[in-house]
């Protein structure tokens, strides 16, 4: 049964006295209501502020914690996303490098089955993913490169039609490439084989998702993993069944694809700014223990001191 419609006054009222959050600005938790709603606000952080055996909030948690940690989540998206976009646009350059190095530059190359992996367990993805490309490059086209080189040309070489592809193209071209192309990109990034890429690929991809269609990001989940690293030993990152509790499947998974995915000065500015981010939002929630939004966000407590150790 679907919840019924409440007024904004209702739903602090409720928030207030059923929920017991401190509300000291009744106008302000209004505003903030309307610019960001209930359910994005409210429904999609409580969980760090409650106390889970009676569902109301911990005593003395504010609203403008929550307020907080909202806006703490939106700048943690726009952080990796930014980074994130630098991976994009090398894998894309990488990519279209060596596959029009070994195929050429004319459009049929790509659009080919038989130019990748072509196995009978890959066929229905293949037909799936060149399907996907020609409708990306077939006019008209909202890419006015696009319809200048089909136009003209009648031909859009993958070093122009890289632009206009998703991240989540590139990463399937990628995956079902010949493994010559995926080495040649692979020795591109310093101690990544060609199989490790693309699990590094794949949890970049799905969080770049996250990030672009403005989800929660903190808690950031994925069903695959990545593979185990130098890293996640060198940070003694505890281990359940033998296997890493932290940075396979979570958000810090994405912290350590990055650290071997841009370069080191990029990934210390990134570090920086990621610090000064949960510092922030700690001194801002007084009630969010360091070890509660680590956990949340799939952090050992020494994350910091990935920088500390060679990725080999």
């Amino acid at each position: 049964m679907s919840k019924k419609f409440l007024t904004y006054e209702r739903q602090l009222h409720i928030l207030e006295y059923d929920k017991q959050l401190s509300i000291p600005d009744c106008k302000y938790a209004t505003q903030k209501l309307e610019e960001i709603s209930y359910y994005s606000l409210i429904s999609g952080y409580k969980k760090l502020f409650k106390h889970a055996p009676s569902n109301k909030y911990i005593h003395g948690v504010t609203f403008n914690e929550l307020v907080s940690f909202y806006y703490f989540d939106e700048e943690l998206r726009t952080l990796f996303l930014k980074y994130i976009l630098h991976v994009e646009r090398h894998i894309k350059s990488m990519f279209s490098y060596h596959f029009c190095e070994k195929y050429g530059e004319n459009q049929s190359s790509y659009l080919d089955i038989n130019n990748y992996n072509h196995t009978k367990r890959n066929h229905n993805a293949l037909i799936r993913l060149t399907h996907s490309l020609q409708k990306t490059i077939s006019l008209p086209s909202k890419y006015a490169y696009i319809e200048h080189y089909a136009r003209i040309y009648h031909n859009v070489p993958l070093w122009v039609a890289t632009n206009s592809l998703t991240f989540g193209q590139i990463s399937k071209m990628y995956q079902y490439a010949t493994t010559d192309i995926r080495t040649k990109i692979s020795k591109n990034f310093k101690n990544v084989s060609e199989k490790q890429l693309h699990q590094f690929i794949n949890i970049i991809v799905k969080c770049r998702n996250v990030c672009a269609h403005g989800e929660r990001l903190f808690s950031f989940r994925i069903n695959e993993t990545i593979p185990d690293t130098i890293l996640h030993q060198k940070l003694q990152i505890s281990k359940i069944n033998d296997h890493y509790i932290y940075g396979k499947q979570d958000l810090f998974a994405v912290v350590i694809a990055l650290r071997y995915l841009i370069s080191n000065d990029e990934f210390k500015k990134f570090k920086i700014s990621l610090s000064k981010l949960i510092n922030t939002v700690l001194e801002q929630c007084p009630h969010l223990t360091s070890e509660k939004l680590f956990n949340a966000m799939g952090f050992p407590d020494n994350w910091n001191k990935i920088t500390q150790y060679r990725k080999i």
